[in-house]
């Protein structure tokens, strides 16, 4: 199974994000940016636009995998090495996009909570898209996590690689307790650990966080976590009010 057919695509651009470039962006120096926003390292471009912090990346991973097969940046090509014995790759490769997320400041509740659409609904630290707990058509994950590549990602049709679930370069990088990156509500993402203990879907509320402190916010705040149960990183929708993507 495939995460977007051409359609699906262009009904998210119409519905869920903007596929145009923001032209009232004015660009700012990042030395304005909060510190705990510097730790994106994947981002081509860091800086703050009023109320909202802008992150530019290209969404190519900055690890190996099989999906670079065949690309310009054949030189990141490795098979798959994971210990998944029903792995099986899918037909797409990865491409190079122009995301730009910009996402809220100052985060803050949002009582309707709206659900995340198909496409991308964060950024992780190395630039690559969070997508939401579905495949194409919002079926399950149960056949599409087949093709997720050693770091447990993989591109759609249109080459757009993203994560699903909890992106093994980082967690493995970073540390399992670690910032991983931002939802489009500007609310962060950590790993499957908390105080050395592992997080499942029982310590968390319906859109798969809750409130505490953490290394980069000691006064607390909401936040996600990723777990190994389905929804993996998101629940039933947005705990604040979501920004945009455009690419």
């Amino acid at each position: 199974m495939r995460n977007l057919t051409n359609t699906a695509l262009a009904a998210l651009c119409v519905i869920s994000v903007s596929c145009h470039k923001d032209e009232n962006i004015t660009d700012n120096t990042s030395d304005t940016v909060p510190d705990v926003y510097q730790k994106i390292y994947g981002a081509s471009d860091l800086y703050i636009d009023g109320d909202y912090v802008v992150i530019r990346s290209t969404g190519l991973p900055d690890h190996k995998s099989p999906y670079y097969l065949g690309t310009e940046w054949a030189d990141m090509y490795a098979a798959y090495d994971g210990g998944n014995p029903d792995w099986m790759q899918n037909p797409n490769t990865i491409a190079e996009y122009s995301y730009t997320f910009k996402i809220p400041l100052n985060p803050t509740e949002n009582t309707s909570h709206p659900a995340t659409p198909l496409g991308p609904i964060g950024v992780s630290l190395n630039g690559v898209p969070f997508f939401n707990q579905y495949a194409g058509g919002g079926d399950p994950l149960t056949f599409e996590v087949n093709s997720f590549d050693q770091y447990n990602g993989h591109p759609q049709m249109q080459g757009a690689y993203h994560y699903h679930w909890e992106p093994l370069w980082l967690t493995e990088n970073k540390g399992e307790d670690a910032l991983l990156g931002f939802l489009l509500d500007g609310f962060p993402v950590y790993g499957p650990e908390e105080n050395g203990v592992t997080i499942t879907d029982a310590d968390l509320d319906a859109y798969h966080g809750h409130f505490a402190a953490t290394a980069d916010y000691p006064d607390g705040i909401y936040h996600y976590h990723i777990t190994a149960e389905d929804p993996y990183i998101n629940g039933a929708g947005y705990y604040g009010f979501p920004g945009t993507v455009s690419y």
